[in-house]
């Protein structure tokens, strides 16, 4: 159960971190305080469930990132700063698209300035990131099964004639 919720939330973080970085209508202070709540409401759910060592909330990290990316101000060297620390489960080209993607919702907000987008690019660059915007939603983690040692012996199991089964021999 725990290797099927941690897969499902995966593809919920892919589908949807996705869907943002392809969608600039979805990059704004908003939708960013609304992923987070909706987010916290999964990781409330698993705990509710028992299902907090599964690993299902550490596959939504990047999500959680992008939604406080969105959320954080983006003006001053030490707003990039502090980006660049928080945001470590997403790749440069998914923090600067991000950016540049990013809509004011209303006049109160400002839009990110080039110069603000290229201090974050300079801060990230000595990065090894993977040079893929997108998360493979297709990803499959290996599926683990337990082993569990029976309390019967080989030598104390019977082996009808009905199943044609002569050719094993007992040692």
């Amino acid at each position: 159960i725990q290797q099927v919720f941690r897969q499902l939330f995966y593809m919920i973080n892919a589908m949807t971190l996705n869907n943002l970085l392809l969608r600039k209508d979805v990059c704004s202070w908003s939708t960013g305080m609304q992923l987070r709540f909706n987010i916290s409401q999964l990781e409330e759910w698993l705990r509710g469930k028992n299902l907090q060592q599964s690993g299902a909330a550490e596959t939504l990290e990047p999500l959680i990132q992008a939604a406080q990316l969105l959320q954080l101000k983006k003006k001053t060297s030490e707003d990039a700063e502090a980006i660049c620390t928080l945001c470590t489960s997403l790749t440069t080209q998914q923090i600067v698209k991000i950016l540049n993607l990013y809509t004011p919702v209303n006049e109160f907000e400002e839009r990110v300035t080039v110069a603000f987008i290229r201090n974050i690019q300079k801060q990230l660059q000595e990065r090894n990131d993977s040079p893929q915007l997108l998360i493979d939603f297709k990803h499959i983690f290996p599926v683990l099964f337990p082993f569990n040692p029976s309390a019967i012996t080989m030598d104390s199991i019977h082996l009808p004639a009905s199943l044609n089964l002569d050719f094993l021999n007992k040692v």
